[in-house]
């Protein structure tokens, strides 16, 4: 699992490069936002534009991501497609998570 990072003043911006957030790469990914996210500014914004599809090892891995960030910090959502967004929606963690429709809208507004 392949992550592109942009940073934009003191937001991070991790763009996950896979259509695949699964039992497969849960692991993977939570080992890699760990990472990704123990040197960061004060906003993570997780990007999810090219993931078409999570199951519940997925989710909670990302649910794993946002108790991994330092105390202080915040976890957000940008990008999500028709199908991830349903998931996040029925399980209720759009209430947990700040979701944005895309990474230019999360960068501009703080949540």
């Amino acid at each position: 699992m392949n992550f592109l990072t942009q940073t934009h003043g003191s937001i991070e911006v991790i763009t996950v490069d896979a259509d695949r957030i699964d039992a497969a790469v849960a692991i993977q990914f939570k080992d890699q936002m760990r990472e990704a996210v123990a040197e960061t500014g004060d906003r993570v914004i997780l990007n999810l534009e090219n993931v078409a599809f999570i199951d519940s090892s997925g989710l909670g891995a990302i649910v794993a991501a946002m108790k991994l960030m330092p105390d202080g910090k915040k976890l957000e959502l940008a990008g999500l497609t028709t199908t991830v967004d349903k998931v996040f929606r029925m399980t209720r963690m759009d209430s947990i998570f700040a979701i944005h429709s895309d990474v230019d809208s999360a960068v501009q507004n703080a949540a």
